[in-house]
């Protein structure tokens, strides 16, 4: 089959077969779950591929790639510009023919690569549900930096906004996009787009201040309580414990119970096992280890609720300030 001729699927599957398994894992790590089954059938039912219909796509995949960059760089004309230069006037069309009709280029890109103290300058004083919208679109580093130096009063709003945002259209972004883009300039968006959402507002939340992110989640506790609990859960996973150093992990043994963290590391990666058994007694270490095995197979919904008591602990022992996860900024240790 010539490459014209594939789907976007199997393409994307003869791609991850070429790069190999340890690439297309890390590769798959940020895709969603129905696009990893979808990836995975395809690449079960392909039986054999050519080493010219391999390169095809790799070549494909490189075009696209530079033309991305390019477009993020200095815009569709610009990326025309060069790419007619690496790839002759007729690929140059065809690629860009493909990105526009298909790629979905970020709104507000060009915000993203503005100082985050200019973006608050043009956005403080908008509607908090137009700030909502442009964070969203913004990455957690420059979003979490904005929103920490909102006015307290707008903080919880924006926050609640964002973790409840699903689709905005496109009319709205332009309208958006066409006020700043007299201060700026402006990136026009042509398809609905998916921002926001309980998961973008923890990666934000993830990365401000700790005051800042106390000041947020107290004030959702009161008037949302059932968002600021699914926040909440997201915020610190019990892989995070990583995230402790050896004194703080020592702490949060104390309060841990045994049965509980046998059957919380029966579900833990081997980082996550090492990092807890060397900050205990090789006794009680090895009576864990011992639990573990005699348990036999635990169900995954067991294994998440004692991981979720570990992690109320630790946030409880974080607010009391027993401990300090490492974190965004404002998190600095003075010694």
């Amino acid at each position: 089959m010539a490459n014209e001729e594939l789907s976007g699927v199997q393409k994307a599957a003869i791609l991850l077969i070429t790069l190999g398994p340890e690439k297309s894992a890390d590769i798959f790590k940020h895709l969603k779950e129905d696009e990893i089954e979808e990836l995975t059938l395809e690449i079960a039912n392909t039986q054999s591929v050519s080493p010219k219909l391999k390169e095809d796509v790799i070549n494909e995949f490189y075009q696209v790639c530079l033309a991305q960059q390019y477009i993020a760089e200095g815009g569709i004309g610009y990326a025309k510009e060069l790419l007619e230069k690496a790839l002759g006037a007729d690929e140059a069309t065809r690629v860009i023919t493909k990105l526009t009709a298909s790629l979905q280029v970020r709104p507000f890109e060009f915000i993203r690569k503005t100082e985050p103290s200019q973006v608050l300058n043009f956005i403080q004083d908008e509607h908090p549900q137009t700030i909502a919208m442009i964070l969203s679109y913004l990455s957690p580093g420059q979003a979490s930096m904005i929103l920490g130096a909102l006015d307290p009063d707008k903080q919880a709003d924006v926050a609640k906004r964002i973790a409840t945002m699903d689709r905005t259209s496109p009319e709205v972004i332009k309208e958006v996009e066409r006020v700043l883009e007299r201060k700026l300039s402006s990136l026009i968006n042509q398809d609905y787009t998916i921002a926001g959402g309980v998961d973008a507002i923890v990666a934000i939340l993830n990365t401000v201040d700790r005051g800042t992110e106390k000041r947020i989640m107290e004030s959702l506790e009161i008037e949302e309580p059932e968002l600021a609990d699914e926040i909440r859960k997201k915020m610190f996973v019990f892989e995070d414990i990583l995230l402790l150093d050896d004194r703080a992990i020592q702490r949060v043994m104390r309060d841990v119970d045994n049965s509980d963290l046998s059957v919380a590391l029966k579900g833990a990666n081997e980082e996550v096992q090492a990092a807890i058994f060397k900050n205990m007694s090789s006794r009680m270490a090895t009576m864990i280890k011992e639990d573990m095995e005699f348990m036999g197979p635990v169900r995954m919904k067991d294994v998440e609720e004692a991981q979720q008591k570990i992690v109320g602990i630790i946030r409880k022992l974080e607010d009391s300030a027993e401990i300090v996860i490492s974190r965004g900024g404002g998190d600095e240790l003075v010694v």
